[in-house]
């Protein structure tokens, strides 16, 4: 009789299933506990009515009625959706400067540097900078506009014009990584291809758009992806450049959301987190188009 082999242990039949998640069990433990938690304790705490520090009082869902009915609350969104369009601008322009750079001429890496450099200078920096840009009185723009005989205009003070002249300051970094990200791209885009579409006659746009921007296809993406996010919790240069002025005209869900929860004219935490909650709400909508645009694109690739 042939001995029959050793039974294996119940660990050794499952190991290979099991070891990427003993890899990733402390990842996941501090994301369940620093992510996960806190979102589901903020939305716990949207049905109280509580200044942080004394009793919370449970009201239900009144805070969510009270947004509905609240006009600060409706030029918060407005706003944020205005900032998720033009925004998207980064994107385009992005794509542009990295063709533009993506030369062999001589003096170009300098050319480059200077466009890499709003994006590792801090956005308080940008936000003053720009801040100064814009005053009537001592700002770059008006002597500007005074050369081609515009009349002055006090961009932060317009309750028509804040919006875009706050838009303008954070688009200045934002163009910048988009650039970054297609420059990278650029990088590994196959010149067989490129030499391929020229024998077939492709210049100019539609080499672009048929051989150049099908291979961008992943940079664009992750472009889109950031600049969306990006608009959606604005509230860095919202904060240095107006605080929310003229008369609350430049407010956004994230800085509204301070004001009523952390600031000296709210400490109302149940109403605060009411608004995170509803940024929040939007944020995962879009969240979950992504993963479920990453399944697809991993799929096909399968």
């Amino acid at each position: 009789m042939t001995a029959s082999p050793p039974r294996l242990s119940w660990w050794r039949r499952h190991q290979r299933q099991l070891a990427p998640w003993l890899f990733l069990m402390p990842a996941l433990l501090m994301f369940g506990l620093y992510v996960i938690a806190p979102i589901f304790e903020s939305i716990a705490i949207s049905l109280y009515d509580w200044d942080g520090l004394g009793e919370a009082r449970y009201i239900g869902l009144a805070n969510y009625i009270e947004l509905a009915g609240d006009p600060d609350f409706r030029v918060a969104l407005k706003n944020n959706l205005l900032w998720l369009v033009l925004f998207l601008l980064s994107v385009p322009i992005g794509l542009g400067l990295a063709l533009f750079l993506n030369q062999t001429v001589s003096g170009i890496r300098l050319v480059k540097s200077m466009f890499f450099f709003p994006f590792v200078i801090s956005q308080v920096v940008i936000g003053l900078v720009f801040t100064w840009f814009y005053n009537p009185t001592i700002g770059l723009l008006p002597q500007l506009l005074a050369l081609v005989g515009l009349p002055d205009v006090a961009v932060l003070s317009d309750e028509r014009l804040v919006n875009y002249g706050i838009i303008a300051a954070a688009l200045y970094p934002q163009i910048a990584y988009c650039m970054i990200l297609y420059l990278t791209g650029l990088n590994s885009v196959r010149p067989d291809l490129i030499e391929a579409a020229r024998l077939e006659g492709a210049k100019g746009w539609s080499m672009l758009w048929h051989v150049v921007l099908p291979q961008l296809r992943p940079a664009t993406f992750i472009a889109m992806v950031v600049t969306i996010i990006g608009s959606l919790r604005s509230f860095d240069m919202v904060s240095i450049m107006t605080s929310g002025g003229p008369y609350g005209s430049s407010r956004v869900l994230a800085f509204y959301m301070y004001e009523q929860a952390l600031s000296e004219y709210g400490y109302r935490m149940g109403y605060g987190t009411a608004i995170a909650t509803v940024l929040f709400s939007i944020m995962l909508v879009y969240i979950t188009f992504v993963l479920w645009r990453i399944y697809q694109q991993e799929k096909d690739l399968a």
